[in-house]
């Protein structure tokens, strides 16, 4: 998976300051995301470093994204985050001023009923599908079924 770019200035606000960072990104990880074993986390400078061994491929996306679309991120290496290989095709979206979840499925399944797969692909990082925002990175898994 390696690096991933996130938008520096917008999202989820979880620390004031750089000392208790990587602190409170583990937190919220592992308190969403039960699905990594041995998570470490290190914040220097707005890059996030990733360790640990996750159960399943979506339980380390999710994990960057969750750390990713923190305030204050803007890239995730998760290089030493280990998973099993993909099985499910999946894309990422970065969220566009005036998107709402129903419009994302429409564009990516071709009808908008099917925004709940994309609300569950994300559930760690979507806490509710009205409040979405411009810059949030989520998942898209590319079968509507």
């Amino acid at each position: 998976m390696g690096l991933f770019d996130f938008a520096k200035d917008i999202g989820k606000k979880l620390f004031g300051n750089e000392a208790e960072a990587s602190d409170k990104i583990k937190a919220e990880i592992e308190r969403d995301n039960p699905g990594i074993r041995g998570l470490t986390v290190n914040y220097d400078n707005g890059v996030v470093s990733l360790t640990g061994e996750a159960e399943s491929p979506e339980a380390m996306e999710k994990a960057v994204l969750m750390a990713g679309n923190v305030k204050g991120v803007a890239e995730v290496k998760a290089d030493q985050l280990t998973a099993p290989p993909q099985t499910a095709e999946v894309d990422f979206y970065v969220i566009e001023k005036g998107d709402t979840l129903s419009a994302i499925a429409k564009k990516f399944y071709g009808d908008a009923n099917a925004y709940p797969r994309i609300f569950e692909a994300n559930r760690e990082v979507i806490k509710d599908a009205n409040l979405i925002y411009p810059g949030q990175k989520i998942r898209i898994p590319k079968s509507a079924g």
